[in-house]
């Protein structure tokens, strides 16, 4: 599941929606939305977003949430370390690897670290 899939299944079971009738309004077929949901399909469109905002009539803030989510929910991501040095290379190709392994807290953990500012380059 995707961070926006996540988000997505949270607002339509607190809301008490179906994903049939959901997909009915939004023009999709409930499979599309399952696997968005389910993190089976790619980010989804803007457009799809804001039919989404739309549908739940969701306030600014989390309307600016969905989308900073689905910005951050391509279940496919490609890592491109061309011109960079070999243990970004290394790195990149350890946690693809590795990922599907790890405990929510090493995960924690790791995003914790990428969270940390970064430096500048001393020259």
């Amino acid at each position: 599941m995707t961070p926006f899939g996540a988000k997505l299944r949270q607002l339509r079971q607190a809301r008490g929606v179906e994903q049939k009738d959901m997909a009915a309004a939004l023009g999709v077929s409930a499979s599309y939305l399952s696997a968005l949901e389910h993190g089976r399909r790619g980010k989804p469109t803007w457009a799809m977003i804001q039919k989404i905002i739309g549908y739940f009539n969701v306030i600014w803030d989390e309307a600016e949430d969905l989308q900073r989510l689905a910005e951050i929910s391509d279940p496919r991501v490609v890592v491109d370390t061309v011109s960079l040095a070999p243990e970004a290379t290394a790195l990149a190709n350890r946690l693809a690897e590795r990922i599907r392994h790890l405990s929510p807290e090493q995960i924690a953990a790791m995003q914790a670290v990428l969270d940390q500012p970064i430096k500048a380059a001393s020259r």
